[in-house]
């Protein structure tokens, strides 16, 4: 993972200077919990970036929406290009071993995770003769139907409680080979509906009927969600984003997550005048 580590480094040299050179921690192993004794003059951990409880998002505009579908409005885009490239690449390493399950997550929320796998499903759905699912496993904050503009009569959770069956949850996308299981109700329990034996079923009833499942999971750090969904896929993908996931994010998060998933990592919001954007393999 070198090239990795150094697209991050560079990107975390940047974000440094952009904001005063505030101190980082190491991209080295570490602890999930926060080091006794650590002075309030650290780097604030990463529970302390998180969204409080409660709290209600920024309003999404017309053009966040817009990004996260791009390769569906603007196919021949550059950066319909990009995920074009990343489905390869994946494909590539799908020939060594089997990938039909694919969990999509970052660190934390707003490094760009949702709009990474919506457009992976959406390009991978190009493919001639290839089902594609789509699944939206944030069962507190989900995004999938909202962004492709679908109105799910019931969804994941739904399934999970035997409430209706898997083809009355999924819905498909106007004018793509994509359907999607999104997200209707939103249970008082998500964490242990995700790390259910009935999702474990649910997963490999999927991943037989259909030739890529990609899974949009909620960000790693903070939830249980994450880990829990991604120990039941074949393959994982880390979305960073450029100047803003740090080292140190990137490192817990890997400490979290099992490694052995890892696919690679994509590098959200570069400069892609300056080559510095894409999917580094693992």
């Amino acid at each position: 993972m070198a090239k990795v580590y150094e697209a991050l480094r560079r990107a975390e040299e940047e974000r440094k200077r952009r904001v005063g050179g505030l101190p980082g921690g190491p991209l080295a192993a570490l602890d999930f919990e926060l080091p006794a004794g650590a002075t309030a003059g650290e780097r604030p951990p990463w529970w302390k970036r998180l969204l409080p409880r409660g709290a209600q998002a920024a309003p999404e505009t017309t053009a966040d929406l817009n990004k996260r579908r791009i390769t569906l409005l603007q196919p021949d885009s550059f950066v319909a290009e990009q995920y074009r490239t990343l489905r390869g690449r994946i494909d590539a390493i799908a020939a060594q071993r089997p990938i039909k399950t694919l969990a999509v997550t970052s660190a934390l929320p707003g490094e760009g995770k949702t709009t990474a796998a919506i457009n992976l499903a959406t390009v991978t759905a190009l493919s001639l003769g290839r089902r594609v699912l789509l699944v939206d496993c944030d069962l507190r904050r989900p995004q999938v139907h909202r962004s492709l503009g679908l109105n799910p009569e019931a969804g994941l959770a739904e399934v999970l409680t035997d409430r209706v069956g898997l083809d009355q949850a999924v819905t498909k996308v106007e004018g793509a080979n994509l359907e999607v299981l999104g997200v209707r109700w939103r249970p008082e329990n998500p964490s242990e509906l995700l790390s259910s034996d009935r999702m474990r079923e649910l997963i490999e009833e999927v991943a037989r009927r259909y030739d890529r499942v990609i899974l949009d999971t909620p960000a790693a750090l903070g939830l249980p969600d994450a880990k829990a969904v991604s120990d039941l896929c074949d393959g994982l993908v880390l979305v960073v984003r450029a100047n803003q996931t740090s080292h140190y994010d990137v490192a817990t998060t890997l400490e979290v997550l099992d490694r052995r998933r890892l696919l690679g990592l994509v590098l959200n919001g570069a400069d892609a005048h300056r080559g510095r954007y894409g999917y580094y393999p693992s």
